[in-house]
């Protein structure tokens, strides 16, 4: 039976309004995103004594998390391409408060990879991607900087959660310190809340298809199948993931560029609090250093957005990506062998920098690639592929660990995967990218001799 709803047409990004507290969203979103994984490694020297493993063993709870965040993405682009950002953003923050939750009652490492790796790490899945769709809907202009402050939620709550989680570990042990991360968790779900749609333009029509799909929001991608009172014309459905985007040339140079960085990139930050405490640094000057990094992390992030923004920046965006994966690389190689505290805070401050610059450009460059309307499948695939790299990344630096009782093999492990990830991108964008501009101007040239044959 058909009832009177009304066609809405989403208007252009506001850059700015709302879209602040949307950003202030995506902030929060993406600090426990990345922040957590990191984190969550101040009770690993607890979790092996508690249930006698290695290194290699307790790095699969950050791994799965992370793979969980990137190989959920496909799932994450189908939900919100069906139901909306905001309704997959709600369950998302329940499935990530509960993992945790769940955890506190484990009684083996395997529970713990299924209630605090998987089911946490889903939940993180189903907020941080609809919160990066939410902030390209609402930005435009000023897309690099917002993309910079929303990127800086990952250093402000990683200085907060390590030294948190260590007096959480200090003061409950990692049972309570695991329920009350759970509860911390329930944020998400208040992120999710605010993430209104943009006002759309209101026209009267007569609806024949199900309420569902007529109550969906419009950034859900999910056209209202409506029939006209003029004509019964029938807008096509988008794609709920568009395969489509793989034909770029540009976005596969950048699939397999990041696919490298991920082996690498989370590495040392998962590590180094083992890794200081086996040095004999106090536990809670070892879990300072994450708060140290994320410190410096605070102000790179949104400095890097503004510097790319500069419109001579924009348009050389992977290059100075390059730049960045460059630098990270560079610094773990070169800080491979500090053993004292005060060569690690300097390593810290460094990596920081670096890291936060990496943080900051990854997915405007992503953006720059297949635009808005391409982001949110693109994103899916893109997080679906590295999540393989993910997984084998800090497990593999473990087992490295765990065997040779070395902890400099990471460091040039790491640093070595992020300079070969700068440079095959430089070189790649440069070859390929280049020579694809420059045909297609030969072909405009030909095309405008062929309409103008006297010119």
């Amino acid at each position: 039976m058909g009832i009177i709803v009304e066609d809405r047409e989403t208007v252009g990004a506001p850059d700015g309004g709302w879209g602040w507290i949307v950003l202030l969203g995506c902030f929060v979103i993406t600090g426990f995103s990345y922040a957590f994984p990191k984190a969550i490694s101040v009770y690993f020297k607890e979790l092996m004594k508690e249930f006698d493993c290695g290194y290699s063993d307790t790095a699969w709870i950050s791994s799965i998390i992370l793979a969980m965040l990137y190989g959920s993405g496909p799932i994450s682009s189908i939900m919100v391409n069906k139901f909306g950002c905001r309704p997959v953003m709600l369950v998302g923050g329940f499935l990530a408060s509960g993992g945790m939750i769940i955890a506190s009652f484990s009684t083996n490492i395997i529970q713990l990879y299924l209630t605090a790796g998987v089911i946490t790490g889903l939940g993180l899945a189903l907020n941080f991607q609809p919160s990066l769709i939410m902030l390209g809907s609402y930005f435009d202009k000023r897309r690099p900087l917002a993309n910079g402050l929303a990127a800086a939620g990952s250093p402000v709550f990683l200085s907060a959660l390590s030294p948190l989680g260590q007096l959480l570990l200090n003061h409950y042990g990692w049972k309570g310190g695991f329920l009350i991360t759970g509860g911390l968790l329930l944020n998400c779900c208040a992120c999710g809340a605010i993430m209104r749609p943009l006002k759309c333009k209101e026209r009267k029509a007569i609806a024949c298809s199900q309420e569902l799909k007529e109550m969906l929001p419009p950034e859900a991608g999910q056209e209202n199948i409506i029939c006209e009172n003029n004509n019964d014309k029938k807008p096509s459905k988008k794609k709920l993931l568009d395969f489509s985007v793989l034909a770029d040339l540009g976005l596969i140079i950048y699939i397999i560029a990041k696919c490298i960085v991920v082996l690498g990139l989370f590495v040392p930050t998962i590590l180094l609090v083992n890794y200081a405490k086996d040095q004999g640094v106090p536990d809670q000057d070892a879990a300072f250093l994450l708060s140290i990094i994320g410190f410096i992390d605070i102000f790179a992030r949104p400095t890097c957005g503004i510097v790319a923004s500069l419109k001579w920046i924009r348009p050389k965006m992977s290059y100075f990506f390059s730049l960045a994966l460059l630098f990270n690389g560079l610094t773990d190689v070169c800080s491979a062998t500090n053993t004292d505290y005060k060569g690690l805070v300097i390593f810290c401050v460094f990596f920081g920098l670096s890291y936060g610059m990496v943080g900051a450009l990854q997915f405007e460059v992503l953006m720059g690639i297949v635009g808005k309307s391409g982001f949110s499948s693109a994103l899916g695939l893109v997080l679906l592929i590295e999540a393989v790299a993910v997984l084998i990344g800090p497990p593999s630096a473990g087992y490295l660990v765990d065997k040779y009782k070395n902890y400099e093999l990471i460091f040039y492990m790491a640093g070595g995967e992020l300079i070969t990830a700068g440079i095959f991108l430089a070189l790649a964008s440069f070859i390929f990218i280049s020579r694809k501009k420059h045909k297609d101007t030969q072909q405009k040239h030909h095309g405008d001799v062929a309409i103008n044959p006297k010119r």
